[in-house]
């Protein structure tokens, strides 16, 4: 059976990523790997193995055209109210908090925030299959 490892993104400015996501989401920097043209940047929490790969393409100045296609990475937390209130104070401009039913039960609560590269992350409540 296979595992899913990590989730790449390319970004412009390696320390402002990295400062974001250790901010937003506790990930750290579990290794880094410079070559001549580009540097990888893999990081995780202690709460699982799945990281994400900051790919930092030297030489680039200009943002990246995200394009259509791009959907979003989610995380869980136990409480999305105290971190939704985190991550305003942070200045990350969350979107507002919503409540996504079905069958007239709650099926999830989240929020979105955008990466300092426009890339969308989706924040949800630990509940149901969201665990």
């Amino acid at each position: 059976m296979a595992k899913a490892i990590h989730s790449m993104i390319r970004v412009l400015d390696e320390d402002r990523s990295v400062a974001f996501y250790t901010e937003a989401f506790g990930l750290a920097v579990a290794t880094r790997f410079d070559f001549d043209s580009f540097t990888l940047v893999y990081l995780r929490n202690p709460e699982n193995d799945f990281e994400i790969e900051l790919t930092i393409n030297k030489g680039r100045e200009e943002p990246y055209d995200l394009g259509d296609g791009y959907g979003h990475i989610a995380f869980c937390v136990d409480d999305l109210d105290t971190e939704h209130a985190r991550f305003q104070a942070a200045g990350f401009e969350p979107r507002k908090i919503v409540e996504f039913e079905r069958d007239g039960a709650l099926l999830a609560r989240f929020f979105f925030v955008a990466d300092p590269d426009g890339y969308q992350i989706e924040m949800l409540q630990r509940h149901g299959r969201y665990t």
